[in-house]
C-alpha cells in the first residue's frame, strides 16, 4: 500500500513498534472510522470520546463500512473506551488527534498534562495550523507529526443502536515522514497510509479542496449532486482562484492533489458537466448520500471549522492585500447559518454568489 517519500532517519529518530498503544483523541466520525479500522486489524486502541458515544459503542460495538464495499463489525469490548483523558493518554505510544480545529489548544493541554514523554502525536485534522498549535504546547515533550485525511466519513446509528461509520470517499491518508514504524502501524485494511516529506504543502493542497465543505453545507445537497452541478463548481473554482493568489503572494506552494497541479483545478472545475464527469471520475467517486462535515455541524447545531478554512484565506489576504470576495462572503454566510441554528440554509449557487451571480 505504501507510496512513501521518506526523510533520512537518524539513529535517534523517533520510532514506534507494531505493539504500540494508540489513543484516538476526540473520537468523532473520522476518529472512530480510523480507530475502528485499527482495532479490526488487531492494533491496541483506546478511544477518548463523548460519554454518550462511548456508552453506545460499549454496548453494541461499531459498524465500519466503506465505499469499496467492505462492511465489518468491531465487537463491543474489543477496544478501550473512555471519556477520561488521563486514562486515554497514560499508556499511549501514539496519539491521533481528530478533534475539530477549534479544540486543538484544549486537546494539546490535555496531552501535555497526561501523556508520557516521547509519545508521538499525529494531527489528523482539517486546516493548516494545527501542527503549530500542538507543537506550541508539546514540542518539548512529544514529537508532533502532521497528517492529511482525504476522505469523508458519515456517522449514523443502526436500528439496534449500533453506531456506524462509513467512509464515503476514497483516497490515501498521508502523514509526515520521520518517525520509523509509524506508517506501518497505521496502514491497515480500510485506511491506506503513505508518508510525505513536505506534509505542510499537502495540507495546503487539501485546504483548497476543503473550501467546498462550506459550499456543500450551504447547499444542503449530497456532495455528488453538488459537485455534479457546474454552477457550484464555478463557485468553488472562484474560491480556489482567490486562495491560490493569496498563497502565491504569501510564498506558499501547495502540493498537487491526486497528482493534479493546484493551478489546473479551477480549469477542471469549470468544465461542462458532461466533460467534467469524464475528467474527474475519481472526484465524483462518492457515496450518493455523503455530505461534508461542515453540513453535519450545521445540522447538529455545532460550531463549524469555517475560521480555519475560508477564514484562514481571508486572514492571510488581509496581510498581503489580495481580494477574496467570494471566500469572505461564503465565510459570512456560514457564520450566519451557525448563528441561526436552523441547519443548512439550503441556498442556491446564485444566492451564495451574490452580485456575481
Amino acid at each position: 500500500m505504501h507510496n512513501n517519500a521518506r526523510e533520512t532517519l537518524t539513529a535517534d529518530a523517533p520510532r514506534v513498534g507494531a505493539q504500540a498503544v494508540i489513543a484516538v483523541a476526540g473520537a468523532g466520525s473520522i476518529g472512530c472510522y480510523v480507530g475502528g479500522c485499527l482495532g479490526l486489524a488487531g492494533r491496541r486502541v483506546t478511544f477518548l470520546m463523548r460519554p454518550a458515544l462511548a456508552e453506545a459503542i460499549g454496548r453494541y460495538g461499531m459498524r465500519i463500512s466503506d465505499l469499496d464495499g467492505a462492511d465489518r463489525t468491531l465487537a463491543a469490548g474489543t477496544v478501550e473506551l473512555t471519556s477520561d483523558p488521563a486514562s486515554a493518554f497514560a499508556r499511549a505510544d501514539v496519539i491521533l488527534v481528530t478533534v475539530k480545529s477549534g479544540a486543538t489548544e484544549e486537546m494539546a493541554g490535555l496531552i501535555a498534562r497526561h501523556a508520557r514523554p516521547g509519545a508521538i502525536v499525529v494531527s489528523l485534522q482539517n486546516g493548516v495550523g494545527n501542527v503549530d498549535r500542538l507543537r506550541a504546547q508539546l514540542e518539548a515533550k512529544s514529537p508532533v507529526v502532521g497528517g492529511m485525511v482525504p476522505f469523508n466519513v458519515v456517522q449514523t446509528r443502526e436500528a439496534d443502536g449500533r453506531p456506524r461509520f462509513h467512509r464515503a470517499t476514497s483516497s490515501t491518508l498521508l502523514i509526515g515522514s520521520g518517525v520509523a514504524g509509524l506508517c506501518s502501524l497505521l496502514d491497515v485494511a480500510g485506511v491506506a497510509v503513505a508518508e510525505r516529506a513536505n506534509i505542510a504543502a499537502v495540507q495546503w493542497g487539501k485546504l483548497l479542496f476543503n473550501l467546498n465543505n462550506a459550499l456543500n453545507a450551504l447547499s444542503g445537497l449530497p456532495l455528488a449532486s453538488e459537485l455534479g452541478d457546474r454552477r457550484w463548481r464555478r463557485l468553488l473554482a472562484h474560491q480556489i482562484d482567490e486562495a491560490l493568489a493569496v498563497l502565491k503572494a504569501s510564498g506558499i506552494r501547495p502540493a498537487p492533489v491526486e497528482r493534479v497541479p493546484p493551478t489546473l483545478i479551477p480549469f477542471i472545475l469549470r468544465l461542462p458537466d458532461a466533460v467534467f464527469r469524464v475528467a474527474a471520475r475519481r472526484m465524483l467517486a462518492i457515496d450518493p448520500e455523503a455530505r461534508s462535515s461542515m453540513w453535519e455541524d450545521l445540522e447538529r447545531r455545532r460550531p463549524t471549522e469555517i475560521d480555519y478554512l475560508q477564514g484562514a484565506i481571508v486572514a492571510m489576504a488581509a496581510k498581503v492585500g489580495a481580494p477574496v470576495r467570494i471566500n469572505a462572503r461564503v465565510a459570512r454566510l456560514v457564520r450566519e447559518a451557525e448563528a441561526a441554528g436552523s441547519g443548512s440554509p439550503r441556498l442556491t449557487p446564485e444566492q451564495v454568489a451574490g452580485h456575481d451571480a
